[in-house]
């Protein structure tokens, strides 16, 4: 069972492109396990096959601290057929990667989070046409309004891809708002990594906006060259699949998200 996800586990988080890329070209495993389900453990809740808990490469026990997201979790085990196709079990990687590779050094994958602010996707901005220009600053000025209004973070945007040096008070501003739980950063870690905006990640997080606005905001130069020029369908295709894990991250960030004060 735990060399199925050994790649999940390589790199906290991991790239869920590569997890992909590199789950396709291992052959799959028989399914070795009649029934999979969810059992009280300290700290939360483990996911069983046949009564045994699931554990991630190193060993280390795969307890998840929200039972809905540990049901989720179980249901991916149900669902697979006579193999095992870690590609189809997002929310299974995001927990082995967690728990192998974040939960120790939550610090240090923050911190890499937080390089995206200094170079966000939001921050360059088409010079033309002025389609493109209106369809951008619609979905990303609101974001970065909010940053700057409630979070102090104020943010230099440029034309073209010109890298420009943040404040580092934006930047501190920015970094300061991020969660302290290990599941909700790498639930982050990986909406950035698949936007290329830790900003979209955090108004996600906030509830400035929600799954589908993030993930229209991501695609807006994308969707803009579609209309124009008409679908790459292998673009589209690796799309769909980014959708799939990033649905997963969602769903994670939700489900280990304090209720409301």
């Amino acid at each position: 069972m735990r060399e199925l996800f050994e790649e999940a586990a390589s790199q906290p988080p991991p790239d869920p492109r590569e997890s992909a890329r590199a789950s396709a070209r291992t052959p799959l495993r028989k399914r070795f396990y009649k029934e999979a389900g969810v059992a009280e453990a300290e700290g939360g809740h483990a996911i069983t096959l046949d009564g045994k808990p699931t554990r991630t490469p190193s060993g280390r026990q795969v307890v998840i601290p929200a039972r809905a997201l540990a049901d989720a979790v179980a249901a991916e085990w149900s669902a697979q057929g006579e193999t095992i196709d870690p590609v189809t079990m997002p929310l299974t990687r995001i927990a082995n990667s967690v728990v192998e590779g974040v939960v120790d050094r939550v610090e240090l994958v923050s911190e890499d989070l937080a390089k995206y602010f200094e170079s966000d996707l939001l921050f360059y901005r088409a010079g033309h046409p002025e389609g493109l220009v209106a369809r951008e600053a619609a979905h990303w000025d609101p974001v970065l309004f909010w940053a700057a209004e409630t979070l102090g973070a104020h943010f230099i945007l440029s034309e073209g891809v010109m890298h420009v040096k943040q404040p580092d008070e934006a930047l501190k501003a920015a970094r300061g708002a991020l969660p302290g739980d290990a599941w909700s950063v790498a639930a982050l870690h990986m909406v950035t990594t698949l936007t290329g905006s830790a900003l979209l990640a955090l108004a996600l997080a906030h509830g400035v906006r929600d799954a589908d606005q993030v993930w229209a905001a991501a695609h807006v130069d994308e969707d803009w060259n579609a209309e124009k020029w008409g679908v790459d369908e292998e673009a589209a295709a690796r799309r769909a699949a980014r959708l799939k894990d990033f649905q997963a991250a969602v769903t994670v960030l939700a489900a280990v998200k304090p209720p409301a004060a």
